[in-house]
């Protein structure tokens, strides 16, 4: 079986269809994310009209064709459900016209690669924004095998997109669980202040020890910090040690908090460092299980105070009430929370590995 070339503009059809006849509403309405997935929207839509939006029906595709700025991927996803969807008119929608030669969802795994973002960036144009246009989209080249060999490969990706969504569903249930706990916690438990158990640590690197800088994102982890560190004085930086907090005032509302479970390492002298000083009433895991609820992040935007930029300080800290049962109960919560987050992890891991096999599939496609 030969393969056969086309441009990518002679398969596909521009879908314009809009919402004029307000059949569908709020929510219907979707966005698209870097992992090229449709998601609820993040836009305010107070107040926007849903009249020029594009519809989205099963089996189409809809992209944002604005490239900088976004990760270095183009945000596409293909609508895989029985549901229809509306998006901004800025995006752009189209449909397989040609189905007859190329299959929607093969088409789906190439541009599921990290090669096409690639592409995507460096054939962007612009001045304030860099696009990857419909006309782009159009004169792609692509070589195509026969639609039994594409089906083939499908067929084994979404084998492994349903073994993956069924482990997720799992973890799901386990959230459930374990965020059901913690309300009934909230229930029976009187809350108290936290501020009895901790104190703040300001040991400094005054002597140059440890070279080890880190930062706290927003997923409430350590990492590498992204701030310019060249020449600078690491002698005032905070030394956070192993089982101790770390947290930046400004970007707590974010989820930037975190429990240090690795070796010593130094952060920013704007970050507050505390530790629990005592153990048999207050487990840190327990601790840090709170602070990763939403509730608690937007807790911390409602006590912030600042002029310039509000900013949660440790005496706010202090004053965080929350419901402290037994040692034996906070370590059996932790445990369960402790086994979502280690599931959660391998879910994204496998996530990646089933988008970093895209290429290997349509490599072995275009070979057989």
């Amino acid at each position: 079986m030969a393969l056969t070339k086309y441009k990518l503009g002679d398969l596909l059809r521009l879908e314009d269809e809009r919402n004029y006849t307000k059949e569908f509403t709020l929510d219907d309405v979707r966005g698209i994310s870097i992992q090229k997935v449709f998601i609820n929207t993040k836009a305010d839509m107070e107040g926007v009209s849903l009249l020029p939006y594009i519809v989205v029906r099963p089996d189409f595709f809809a992209y944002v064709t604005v490239t900088s700025r976004n990760g270095e991927k183009i945000t596409i996803a293909h609508n895989e459900t029985d549901n229809t969807y509306i998006v901004s008119s800025s995006y752009v929608v189209f449909s397989v016209l040609r189905k007859d030669i190329l299959n929607s969802d093969y088409l789906f795994m190439w541009f599921n690669r990290a090669e096409f973002d690639r592409f995507s960036r460096f054939n962007s144009w612009g001045s304030a924004r860099e696009t990857f246009s419909w006309e782009d989209i159009c004169s792609i080249n692509i070589e195509l095998p026969p639609l039994p060999i594409q089906q083939k490969y499908v067929d084994i990706y979404k084998s492994m997109v349903a073994n993956q969504q069924s482990y997720e569903r799992g973890l799901d249930d386990l959230k459930l669980v374990c965020d059901g706990y913690i309300e009934d916690l909230r229930r029976r438990t009187p809350c108290e202040k936290i501020g009895p158990y901790i104190e703040e640590s300001n040991s400094r690197n005054d002597e140059l020890k440890n070279n080890f800088v880190q930062g706290v994102n927003s997923s409430s982890e350590f990492g590498e910090t992204r701030a310019n560190t060249t020449d600078l004085d690491f002698s005032n930086y905070k030394i956070v040690k192993t089982g101790h907090f770390a947290y930046n005032p400004s970007r707590i509302n974010l989820g930037s908090i975190a429990l240090l479970n690795t070796s010593d390492c130094i952060v920013s002298p704007m970050y507050v460092v505390f530790n629990v000083v005592n153990h048999e009433k207050l487990l840190p895991q327990y601790l840090m299980l709170w602070f990763e609820r939403k509730e608690f992040q937007r807790s911390t935007i409602f006590f912030a105070t600042g002029s310039v930029r509000d900013t949660f300080s440790f005496d706010l800290m202090k004053d965080v009430k929350i419901p402290i049962p037994n040692i034996k109960t906070q370590r059996a919560l932790v445990d369960v929370y402790s086994t979502y987050k280690v599931r959660k992890k391998i879910n994204g891991q496998l996530k990646d590995r089933i988008k970093g096999i895209c290429p290997i599939l349509i490599k072995g496609s275009l070979e057989e």
